[in-house]
C-alpha cells in the first residue's frame, strides 16, 4: 500500500464547508491510489464548543482536576472531530473507520496532559487500511503501557500525524490548515509575505520554534529523525503537490529563507556589581525554580541579560528583587529570528540587517546567532516596520 498521512488542524474542521473540503481531499488521494490515514484536531479554537481550550475552561482551566482526568475530558474533542467526519465520509459513500489514539497502538509517557510518544504499533491501521477502509484518528492523544489515556501538549496532532507517518512508512505527511503553507513572513504584517515551496527540516524547525504557527517543532523534530517528508497546504488546495515541502533536500541556493517573530516579549538586564560569579547561577536557578522560562540569554562579567513574556515580569522582578538585585526591564519587545541554511559562512548579513533596522531608525536591544538563525531584539511599536525593511532588504517577496 502507499500510504499517505492527512492531518487537518482544527480551523480546517470549523465549519460544515470546510469539512467538506477535507472530504474532498481524502476522496482525492483515495482516486489516485494511496490509502489515507486521517489524523484530526478538536474542530475550531477557544470559545468553539469542543474545541480543546473551550473544554479546558469548563472545568477552570482544570485547577482542581487531576491530570488523568485532565487528560480524559481533553482528548473527548479529537474524538467528536473524528466522529462527525467519519458520519459525513459514510454520507459521501466512502468507507472509514475511527481508530481512538489507543486503538491506533500510540503508547506514550506517563505525563498525562504532556506526554512524549514512545512507540507506535499501527498492527490495528494496517488491517483496517487492507479491508478497504480509510481509517480516521483522533489527534493528540495515547495511552499508557498501564492503559491511561493521555494527551500530548500543544501541536500534538501534528506530532501524532508524523509518528504515524514513520510507523506506518508513508510517502508523506500532508499537514491541512487554513493557509497555503509556510510564508516568508507572517501575511498578516508583511503584505509582500510569499508562500515557500520548499524548507529543509532545519529550516522549518527553526521558523516553527520562533513564531510560525502552521506546524508545531516537536512535529518537525521527529519528522527530521525519521526523515519524513511533510508538506503543509490549505485545506481547499486543488493540487496534490501545493503548499510547503520540508525535507531533507536541500533547495536552490538562498541566503535567506524567511523571518519569523515572537511578540509581547520583555528584556530584562541586570548589572553585576562585586556579587561574585556565584550570582550566574542563583539567577538563573531562581527563575527555573519559579517555573519562568527563559530565552535569548547573554552573559558577561559585566551584566545578564536574557528575555521572558511581558506577563512574568512582575513574578520575575520580585525574585530578582529578593535576590538583592536591581533589574532594568524593557516590556513590550519583539524577537524577530532571520532563517536560512544559506547564511553559514556567508560575510555581510549581519551588515544587511543593522543597515536595514538603522535605516528606519530601530534600534537593535540585542542580537544572537546561529549557523541558520539570526535574532535581534526591537521594540514592540516597531516589529511591523522591521519585518517589513528586513523582508525588502533581502528580496524574499520575489
Amino acid at each position: 500500500m502507499k500510504i499517505v498521512v492527512q492531518k487537518f488542524g482544527g480551523t480546517s474542521l470549523s465549519t460544515n464547508c470546510r469539512r467538506l473540503a477535507a472530504c474532498r481531499q481524502i476522496i482525492g488521494v483515495l482516486e489516485l491510489g494511496y490509502a489515507p490515514v486521517v489524523v484530526v484536531s478538536a474542530m475550531g479554537r477557544l470559545n468553539d464548543p469542543y474545541a480543546t481550550d473551550t473544554l479546558l475552561s469548563l472545568v477552570e482551566d482544570g485547577k482542581y482536576l487531576a491530570a488523568p482526568e485532565q487528560a480524559l475530558l481533553l482528548s473527548c474533542g479529537e474524538i467528536i472531530s473524528a466522529s462527525i467526519l467519519s458520519n459525513l465520509l459514510g454520507k459521501l459513500e466512502v468507507q472509514n473507520r475511527v481508530l481512538t489514539g489507543a486503538q491506533a497502538g500510540i503508547i506514550t509517557s506517563s505525563d498525562h496532559t504532556k506526554a512524549i510518544i514512545h512507540d507506535v504499533n499501527p498492527t490495528k491501521i494496517i488491517a483496517e487500511l487492507r479491508r478497504g477502509k480509510v481509517v480516521v484518528i483522533p489527534g493528540f492523544q495515547g495511552q499508557t503501557k498501564e492503559g491511561d489515556v493521555t494527551t500530548l501538549g500543544r501541536g500534538g496532532s501534528d506530532t501524532t500525524a508524523v509518528a504515524l507517518g514513520a510507523a506506518l512508512n508513508a510517502e508523506s505527511v500532508d499537514i491541512f490548515t487554513d493557509v497555503n503553507g509556510i510564508m516568508t513572513a507572517d501575511p498578516a504584517v508583511v503584505k509582500e509575505a510569499t508562500i515557500l515551496r520548499n524548507v529543509t527540516f532545519d529550516e522549518a524547525f527553526e521558523l516553527a520554534a520562533q513564531g510560525a504557527k502552521v506546524i508545531h517543532p516537536h512535529a518537525v523534530s521527529r519528522a527530521m529523525e525519521d526523515q519524513l517528508p511533510v508538506r503543509i497546504k490549505a485545506y481547499n488546495s486543488s493540487s496534490l503537490f501545493s503548499g510547503t515541502l520540508i525535507s531533507d533536500k536541500p533547495t536552490k541556493q538562498r541566503l535567506i529563507t524567511g523571518i519569523a517573530h515572537l511578540s509581547n516579549i520583555a528584556q530584562i538586564k541586570i548589572k553585576i556589581v562585586d556579587q561574585g560569579t556565584e550570582i550566574y547561577g542563583k539567577v538563573f536557578q531562581a527563575m527555573a525554580s519559579a517555573g519562568l522560562n527563559v530565552d535569548f540569554i547573554s552573559v558577561s562579567p559585566a551584566e545578564i541579560t536574557y528575555t521572558i513574556l511581558d506577563k512574568l515580569v512582575p513574578r520575575a522582578i520580585d525574585i530578582l528583587m529578593k535576590l538583592d538585585l536591581e533589574p532594568e526591564c524593557i516590556k513590550d519587545c519583539a524577537k524577530l529570528s532571520i532563517v536560512g541554511s544559506g547564511i553559514t559562512g556567508v560575510p555581510g548579513v549581519m551588515a544587511k540587517i543593522v543597515t536595514a533596522l538603522m535605516d528606519q531608525d530601530i534600534p537593535i536591544l540585542q542580537s544572537a546567532d546561529s549557523y541558520t538563525t539570526i535574532w535581534v531584539l526591537v521594540p514592540g511599536k516597531k516589529m511591523s516596520t522591521a519585518l517589513t525593511a528586513l523582508h525588502q532588504a533581502f528580496l524574499l517577496g520575489k
